[in-house]
């Protein structure tokens, strides 16, 4: 019998086949055929792991947030417990940044499957899952880091507010540098330019 790690590279190697699918050509691009053909293995064996495309889909959308997870965690663990909160921020923002060619490849899976939510005659294959599941868990994230810099503050209340303010601007940042190279090579200025704006004194160290 395969062992269970098995299984996972399996999976794992077809959603990466549709992820690439995805971002070259759509959510109607990812049948089984063309993600069996991109993958190398038979279309058999995609519907051996994936009952329907809906599935493909859906697995694929929470490999890309997985990765993310992963890599917020990482960024986490090398700031340290006593790391300020301004760049705790920092780091969780530009992660979401199409700074390389797989976070490039994700943000454009991520927008493509926002954008199919947002149209009247959705693929019947489009999950219809929750679509912001994980820019919630950015902002709860942000959220939780700006609430906590500002305890016994007035401003603590607006934690929240300004949390959603910050991912919803580094998400737009992230579309534009899908688009504008210019943009693209100032990411890091506009970041610190939405923090200095942003952020009170009291969450910058």
């Amino acid at each position: 019998m395969p062992r269970l790690a098995d299984h996972q590279q399996r999976r794992r190697q077809i959603t990466d086949a549709a992820r690439t699918l995805v971002a070259r050509n759509g959510l109607r691009a990812a049948t089984f055929q063309a993600v069996a053909a991109e993958a190398g293995v038979s279309v058999r064996l995609v519907q051996y792991y994936f009952g329907s495309k809906e599935d493909v889909l859906r697995a694929t959308r929470e490999a890309v947030a997985a990765d993310a997870g992963e890599r917020f965690a990482e960024r986490l663990v090398e700031l340290g417990e006593d790391a300020a909160p301004r760049d705790v921020i920092r780091a969780i923002v530009t992660e979401v940044l199409p700074t390389d060619a797989r976070r490039r490849e994700d943000a454009i899976v991520l927008d493509t499957f926002f954008l199919e939510s947002l149209t009247g005659e959705r693929d019947p294959g489009t999950p219809t899952s929750d679509t912001d599941g994980a820019a919630q868990y950015l902002v709860d994230i942000v959220s939780q880091t700006i609430a906590r810099s500002r305890t016994g503050s007035p401003e603590q209340e607006h934690a929240d507010i300004d949390a959603r303010l910050i991912v919803a601007a580094a998400a737009g940042l992230a579309q534009t540098m899908l688009v504008d190279a210019a943009i693209a090579r100032r990411a890091d200025e506009h970041i610190d330019r939405l923090l200095d704006r942003m952020l009170p004194e009291s969450a910058a160290g």
